[in-house]
């Protein structure tokens, strides 16, 4: 196979599917999609009973920018027959499980999608990118998009340990992760450690002779998605934020941290009543310690059993624990993908690696002007907290297709907030007033 393609995708997760999806009502653009694995898969470990989205189902692959897309989730709803049933149960939320199944049957249909063929260099010559690697032959492209997820977050102090006895919890549901008679601890307190929690208090996987869940927040502290906090999520915040010097974004990234990585309130009101039955109504309970406030700083090797040593940040106080088997829900870190080493120091990366984004998500690189590389998941530090959520997804994707083609193929400038980021006569979009904001204007004068 020779070909030239207008773009190259690296990784098939949602947000290539979302950017694949939207081209496919695009004329004039040759894009193809490369993924490692054999099909596609979301987050397969996590995939726990019961468990919910934390973001509405508008907020799909495609609605936010083009509702008449055959692939939103109403349509997938549609399609399985479901929409009634659906509507009638009223849930808050979709289940992960189904959310799961609609980005799987999108990705069944899109012929742009090409799987079992993982990329593992990328060069550059006279003509653009060229992909290697296992599943690929002459794949060129003048374009690439790059969206490989982010890894598994493994604290150094216990990569030694990793195995069979002591995992991620992205590997969770698919491990033959043996409990019974033994002591479990879990290290994370946001809501992957909270589903942990629930599930193993269920004995879902046996029935343990204690477990033991550690956080180093000092609470089990709620995600906090209420209406104003919820448009850190919009495009109107994320290009002011985008805007803003480089030196002003950490702190502002670390301070929205419970926007997306807090314990969803209705999780955290069933942990609550689970615990209050446990404790005062059930017999037949298993034992638990829920430990905020606490830092696992060493573990060590006691017998068959692993000794976390921490500090409680309450009082100061240095403690101790012993655990059978540990669960690090620790969550996910970002990091280049490996195929790009080649290509890693044209790149213009900020001083944690995270590449400097433009608002087009281009990064600055010193390669020929008529290359680009697009990079999904990757703009926490330029774009902020909302760059790793599915809340953005479709719109981000919207920008850069209308970047890739050099025309506005989809409207990305929605009504900007009630609140005002900056001072409103700077409020733009664009460098010209909108036509849009020229009405406004007038209405009110």
């Amino acid at each position: 196979m020779n070909d030239f393609l207008d773009l190259a995708g690296i990784g098939i997760g949602p947000f290539n599917l979302s950017l694949a999806a939207l081209l496919s009502q695009v004329k004039g653009c040759r894009a193809r999609f490369f993924e490692r694995r054999d099909s596609f898969s979301w987050h397969p470990g996590m995939m726990l009973p019961g468990t919910q989205m934390q973001t509405s189902y508008l907020k799909d692959l495609v609605t936010p920018v083009d509702p008449s897309n055959p692939y939103s989730f109403l349509s997938y709803l549609v399609k399985k027959g479901r929409f009634y049933r659906f509507i009638n149960a009223e849930y808050p939320r979709v289940r992960r499980v189904e959310f799961a199944d609609y980005l799987r049957w999108v990705a069944g249909q899109l012929q742009s999608l090409q799987f079992s063929s993982g990329v593992d260099k990328v060069s550059l010559d006279e003509r653009g990118f060229r992909l290697h690697g296992a599943g690929l032959a002459d794949v060129r492209s003048r374009h690439l998009v790059v969206a490989t997820g982010m890894k598994p977050n493994i604290p150094t102090w216990i990569e030694r340990y990793i195995g069979e006895q002591c995992l991620h919890s992205h590997s969770y549901v698919d491990s033959n992760f043996a409990v019974t008679g033994k002591r479990v601890a879990i290290i994370g307190g946001g809501q992957s450690g909270a589903e942990i929690f629930l599930d193993l208090m269920a004995g879902k996987r046996g029935k343990t002779e204690e477990i033991i869940w550690i956080s180093r927040r000092p609470n089990l502290d709620p995600l906090d998605e209420t209406a104003f906090t919820n448009e850190y999520f919009t495009p109107d915040y994320v290009r002011h934020f985008h805007r803003l010097p480089e030196a002003r974004k950490p702190p502002i990234v670390s301070s929205h941290k419970l926007t997306g990585d807090g314990v969803s309130p209705a999780t955290l009101q069933v942990l609550s009543q689970y615990l209050y039955d446990s404790d005062f109504l059930n017999s037949d309970t298993t034992p638990y310690a829920i430990m905020p406030h606490r830092e696992v700083h060493l573990v060590g090797r006691d017998k068959n059993a692993y000794r976390l040593h921490m500090s409680n940040g309450f009082n100061h106080v240095d403690e101790a624990v012993v655990a059978d088997r540990v669960i690090l829900a620790t969550g996910y870190h970002y990091q280049l993908p490996d195929c790009l080493g080649s290509l890693i120091d044209r790149l213009d990366l900020d001083k944690d690696g995270f590449p400097r984004l433009t608002g087009d998500y281009t990064v600055p690189w010193d390669g020929p002007d008529g290359h680009r590389i697009y990079m999904q998941n990757a703009g926490r530090n330029s774009h902020g907290v909302a760059d790793a959520q599915l809340s953005l997804a479709a719109w981000r994707c919207a920008v850069i297709i209308n970047s890739l083609m050099e025309e506005t193929i989809y409207n990305v400038d929605p009504y900007p907030a009630p609140l005002h980021w900056v001072d409103r006569p700077n409020d733009r979009f664009n460098e010209d007033m909108s036509v849009r904001d020229s009405a406004r204007i007038l209405r009110v004068g």
